[in-house]
C-alpha cells in the first residue's frame, strides 16, 4: 500500500471517528452547551483532518482555502469547549463568535492573499503563534478549574481530552513554523496523519467510556445525593464527617475565608481531599466545589437581604461579607438560584414583610 492511501485511510478513520462523536453528542446531549460545542469541536476538527498539511506552500487550491480557515478557527472552538467542559456555568457571549471569526478571516486571507504575495512565513507564524495562545488558554483554564470538580469519574477524562488535544495541536503548530517554506515528504505527512487518528481514537474513546451524565450535566443546581449501600460503620463515619463539614460551613462559615479550596477544607477535617470530593459529591449531591461554597455564601446573603435591620447596608458589602470577591459573580450565582438578582430579591422581602 502506498503513503498516500495510508494517508487518506488514517484521514478517513478520523473523520468516521468525529462524526460518529458527533452524532452521538446531539443525539443524547444537544441542550448541553457543552455537548453542542463538543459537536462543533469535532465537525471544525473532521475539516482538520481533510485539510491539513505540515507542507506549507504559497498557493493552495481555492476550494481548499475554506477548509483550511475552518481548521484554523477549531482551535477556537476547542477554547470554549475547553471553558463549558471545566465550568457548568459557562456562557456563550456575542464576542466569542467574533473571535472565532476573526482567526477563521485571517487564516482564509492568508491562504488567498498573504501567503501568494510572498509572505508565506508570516502567515503561517501567525496563524500557529495564535493557535499556541488558545492551547495556552485552554490549557490555564484547565489547571484553574480542575481541583473544584467533584465528580470523580469525569475528572481525568476532561484532563485528558484537553492535554491530548493540546499536545498534538502545540507540536503541530511548532512544526509547521519550523518547517515552513521546505518540503518535508510524503512520510512525515502521513506520521502526522496517523498521530491525528491515533488522538482522535483516544480521544472519542475516553469521552465514550464515561457516563454522558457525568461528562455534561443538564444543570448546575446541585444532583439528588448518590445513594450507595455501605457497612453501617462507614455510613457513621461519613455522617460525622458531614456533620463536622457542616459545623465549619454553618459555625465558622469557613466559606468567607479568601481562596478556600477544597484541599484546605480537608486539612481542618483531617482526611485525605479525594474523600472529601466524595462526600460532598455523593452524600450532599454537588457536582463542583465552587457551587458547594457559594450556595453557603448566598443563603447568608439572603438572610442578610431579607433583614429589614440591614436594609441600608450596600448590596456588595453583603456579598463581600459573605465571601465573594467582586459584585459581578455574585450577581450571577445569586440569580442562578433564586431567579432574581439581588436588589429584587431585597426588594421582595421588604413588600412581602
Amino acid at each position: 500500500m502506498s503513503l498516500a492511501a495510508i494517508d487518506l485511510a488514517f484521514r478517513a478513520a478520523s473523520v468516521a471517528l468525529l462524526l460518529m462523536l458527533v452524532a452521538s453528542l446531539l443525539h443524547d446531549f444537544r441542550n448541553v452547551l457543552a455537548a453542542r460545542l463538543g459537536a462543533a469541536f469535532a465537525l471544525s476538527s473532521a475539516a482538520h483532518a481533510v485539510s491539513y498539511s505540515v507542507d506549507v506552500t504559497s498557493r493552495v487550491p481555492l476550494w481548499h482555502a475554506p477548509l483550511i480557515a475552518l481548521s484554523t478557527g477549531t482551535i477556537v472552538v476547542f477554547w470554549l469547549f475547553t471553558r463549558s467542559l471545566f465550568d457548568d456555568e459557562f456562557h456563550l457571549r456575542w464576542w466569542h463568535g467574533w473571535v472565532w471569526a476573526l482567526v477563521t478571516a485571517f487564516s482564509f486571507a492568508g491562504c488567498v492573499w498573504i501567503a501568494p504575495s510572498g509572505h508565506v512565513r508570516f502567515s503561517v507564524t501567525v496563524v500557529n503563534l495564535i493557535v499556541l495562545g488558545f492551547i495556552a488558554l485552554a490549557v490555564g483554564q484547565m489547571i484553574a478549574s480542575w481541583p473544584a470538580d467533584l465528580v470523580e469519574r469525569r475528572r481525568s477524562a476532561r484532563v485528558f481530552v484537553v492535554c491530548a488535544t493540546a499536545l498534538y495541536g502545540g507540536l503541530n503548530a511548532v512544526l509547521q513554523i519550523a518547517v515552513v517554506g521546505h518540503h518535508v515528504g510524503d512520510v512525515a505527512e502521513t506520521v502526522n496523519a496517523g498521530a491525528l487518528a491515533c488522538t482522535v481514537a483516544a480521544i472519542v474513546y475516553a469521552m465514550m467510556r464515561i457516563d454522558g451524565a457525568d461528562l455534561f450535566p443538564a444543570a448546575v443546581a446541585p444532583a439528588p445525593p448518590v445513594v450507595f449501600s455501605q457497612p453501617a460503620a462507614d455510613e457513621s463515619a461519613d455522617q460525622k464527617l458531614i456533620d463536622a463539614l457542616m459545623r465549619l460551613m454553618a459555625g465558622e462559615r469557613i466559606y468567607r475565608q479568601e481562596n478556600i479550596t477544597i484541599g484546605v477544607l480537608a486539612g481542618r477535617l483531617k482526611i485525605p481531599e479525594y474523600r472529601l470530593r466524595r462526600l460532598i459529591n455523593q452524600r450532599l449531591g454537588y457536582r463542583n466545589f465552587n457551587v458547594f461554597l457559594n450556595n453557603h455564601r448566598i443563603e447568608e446573603a439572603k438572610a442578610a437581604l431579607a433583614d429589614a435591620t440591614q436594609a441600608e447596608v450596600p448590596v456588595i458589602t453583603i456579598a463581600m461579607d459573605a465571601g465573594f470577591q467582586s459584585l459581578g459573580p455574585f450577581n450571577r450565582a445569586f440569580k442562578a438560584v433564586t431567579g432574581v438578582t439581588p436588589t429584587e430579591y431585597r426588594r421582595l422581602k421588604v413588600n412581602a414583610a
